[in-house]
């Protein structure tokens, strides 16, 4: 048997061809090359669509270091790097393959020019040629294909710089694609931009101008930093590890009862309320993973569901850390290491459950108005069986009618027992998650005439039957749900009663 080596390189045109399905979406492709223009010291990036049919193309140019002809050709080859190389702090890059990998996933010919001073470096990889190559080699072009040198002038007159051009973009112009689905390409990645490089692209230390056709990208924030109406936001909760620190943020957004329409449909972000929900992994503050549960959950992984959508947390992890959360090509998959995974499931259980609260109260106080203890009409009773939902006789509008019906008392009760029992918790759940929003409840949407016809009847009882204050009455009242959320009504009570 013999016990040689061999030689087997991969064709060319063969593995690129198989590199295109790593599955970027056109706004991650983008993100990947946006990347390396921000390795590169870039301040500004310029992406330009310009649609023209088949002959559509892309272009990103960036105001970076530039690269001569020696780096570009590294930068060009795949695999020219190794991930377990060490790396600026800064660097957003890993494998050495996300320029290739991101531009073959949306198009058949990637060029690459780059200023360094006096000098200019172009090469190029075109997918149609290495499929005509006899060879089956890994050609390398220099210089533009013939007729995109006009694409190509935007780098004239710079003194550093770099422009990759996309051009035969058959993942992107398939038949039948219209100009309208250009345009909504544009936006999708527009908002994906936004979304990922939200912590550059805004705040204080911006680093970083973004535009599309000439158009700012503004930076999308998915906590909702500073808005009035947001319920809590943790302090920053840090923990060392071997592979550098790791930082935590935990927010709850507000409900949407508390937000104007546009707000709401801003904060929902590209994919939506429910499955923006969870981690925000971050690098260097670059966005790596968009919500998600990181696998995380006692007993079976937590999914994505509708009474968790509030809750969005923060992570930060430096770039030393790749290995160890298992960040993929796209960067867009991350997985905790297992030391990490109680300390983040104790966070996330915290969040998940005040999200959970936030969303099931609509965004209402745990308390009355000024503090005042609240008390609720409904008590929740767990047992082995599983819950089941009472009316509290203690509630102060329960026991005033139980009080004041005398002999009528067993039939008040059997009714309140009838109520309890016929509950439609079946499709209460299934409106909730058909409409992804709870019921409404506490009067919402009704006008004040309405709320002062259920409210003035126990503020009528309280006052001449059981002999209360006014004041005192009106104390109760703002202690008791759902009236808790209507304390201008409650004080415009009249103290005289007629």
């Amino acid at each position: 048997m013999s016990r040689g080596t061999r030689n087997a390189p991969p064709r060319a045109s063969a593995m690129l061809q198989s590199l295109r399905g790593l599955g970027y979406s056109t706004g991650s492709a983008l993100a990947d090359i946006v990347d390396n223009s921000i390795s590169a010291g870039a301040r500004e990036v310029r992406i330009d669509f310009a649609w023209s049919g088949p002959d559509s193309r892309i272009s990103i140019l960036d105001d970076g270091d530039g690269m001569t002809d020696s780096q570009l050709e590294s930068a060009m080859t795949l695999g020219d790097k190794s991930p377990v190389d060490s790396r600026e702090p800064q660097d957003l890059g890993r494998f050495g393959l996300g320029l290739k990998t991101a531009s073959f996933s949306q198009c058949r010919r990637l060029t690459v020019a780059s200023v360094v001073g006096p000098s200019t470096a172009c090469l190029r990889w075109d997918l149609d040629q290495l499929a005509a190559s006899a060879d089956g080699g890994w050609l390398l072009f220099e210089g533009p294909a013939t007729g995109s040198e006009p694409f190509l002038v935007q780098l004239s007159g710079r003194s550093a710089g770099t422009l990759v051009l996309w051009e035969a973009m058959d993942r992107i112009v398939t038949p039948g694609y219209t100009a309208d689905d250009f345009n909504d390409m544009i936006d999708g990645a527009e908002r994906h931009l936004a979304m990922v490089f939200h912590r550059l692209l805004g705040g204080p230390r911006r680093r970083l101008r973004l535009l599309i056709n000439g158009r700012p990208v503004l930076p999308w924030d998915p906590f909702m930093s500073g808005h009035a109406a947001k319920p809590w936001a943790s302090p920053i909760a840090r923990m060392p590890t071997d592979v550098g620190k790791i930082e935590v943020e935990c927010h709850v957004l507000p409900h949407k009862d508390q937000l104007t329409a546009e707000e709401f449909e801003a904060a929902a972000g590209p994919e939506g309320w429910t499955a923006q929900q969870g981690f925000y992994v971050y690098r260097n503050e670059r966005l790596l993973l968009a919500g998600g549960w990181l696998g995380l959950g006692q007993g079976r992984a937590w999914n994505r569901e509708e009474a968790h959508r509030l809750a969005r947390i923060r992570l930060d992890i430096p770039n030393t850390a790749d290995t160890a959360w298992r960040i993929d090509i796209r960067k867009s998959t991350a997985r905790p290491p297992v030391t990490l995974r109680p300390w983040l499931t104790r966070l996330a259980e915290d969040t998940r459950a005040r999200a959970r609260k936030v969303f099931a109260y609509r965004g209402a106080p745990a308390t009355g108005h000024r503090g005042v203890p609240l008390d609720h009409a409904w008590r929740a009773e767990h047992s082995r069986s599983g819950v089941k939902y009472r009316i509290d006789e203690r509630h102060p509008a329960i026991a005033a009618v139980l009080d004041g019906s005398g002999p009528q008392a067993t039939l008040v009760r059997a009714m309140l027992r009838v109520i309890e029992e016929t509950v439609p918790v079946q499709r209460i759940w299934l409106d909730t998650a058909e409409n992804r929003e709870t019921p409404r409840t506490a009067f919402a949407g009704e006008p004040p005439k309405a709320v002062i016809e259920a409210l003035f009847p126990f503020y009528e009882d309280m006052v001449k039957r059981r002999g209360m204050s006014a004041q005192a009455a009106k104390r109760t009242l703002l202690g008791m749900e759902p009236f808790q959320n209507y304390p201008a009504l409650v004080d415009g009570l009249p103290d005289e009663l007629q």
